[in-house]
């Protein structure tokens, strides 16, 4: 079996300004024991040592999936985003479709499924956009994000504990409403900056960054 997370660590290019030769000792855990799981995630608590040698007690969240993601970007230049209620900051949150991707899944497959059943999309053409680690103090979460356009419509299929409202918008607007704070999930606007950085650089089709520049 594969697993995804063993390919998301592996094609770790290093900076160009770092070659490797000034860094601390890494991080050393002396164990490991479960303090919760559930089928999305576990905390385990370690005794560490820190890179200065100090003895630490330190806490990681594991969630069980690769987290996933999508900007679908239509030949018009507009971006389809999904709206939904959050429980952890009890907020209303514009994103794109994003989710979770088993880790025995090949994680475009996951991202496909979560554009389909949230925003009621399929698309004919993918671009791997970014990778980051989501919160990497805490948790050990990795997320991959894609642009995707040809676009045609699918039935919708959200999950049994959300209401998804949808809203096709410009990229500019998308761009504008992040710098002013209206959109702040943190994997949409990496993957929103990206996107711009893509299209800019010619790392799109030209036509459609054409049609997402145009209402920059």
């Amino acid at each position: 079996m594969t697993d995804s997370r063993d390919a998301f660590d592996a094609d770790r290019p290093t900076p160009a300004w770092d070659d490797g030769t000034d860094r601390p000792p890494p991080w050393r855990s002396a164990g490991e024991s479960v303090l919760f799981e559930n089928p999305w995630m576990r905390l385990t608590r370690h005794p560490a040592s820190a890179p200065t040698g100090l003895e630490a007690d330190y806490v990681v969240m594991r969630p069980r999936n690769l987290s996933v993601g999508v900007l679908p970007i239509h030949d018009d230049g507009t971006v389809t985003l999904v709206g939904q209620q959050r429980f952890a900051l009890m907020n209303w949150s514009w994103e794109m479709p994003e989710g979770g991707a088993p880790f025995d899944e090949a994680p475009i497959e996951g991202a496909r499924r979560e554009l389909a059943e949230e925003a009621g999309l399929r698309a004919a053409s993918w671009r791997e956009a970014l990778k980051v680690e989501m919160s990497n103090s805490i948790t050990d979460e990795r997320a991959v994000a894609w642009i995707a356009w040809e676009l045609d419509p699918v039935a919708v299929a959200p999950d049994p504990t959300e209401i998804i409202r949808i809203a096709r918008v410009p990229f500019g607007d998308l761009l504008r409403e992040i710098g002013r704070g209206s959109v702040r999930d943190m994997f949409t606007v990496a993957t929103t900056l990206r996107a711009y950085h893509m299209a800019r650089e010619g790392e799109l089709p030209p036509e459609l960054a054409k049609a997402m520049l145009a209402s920059v």
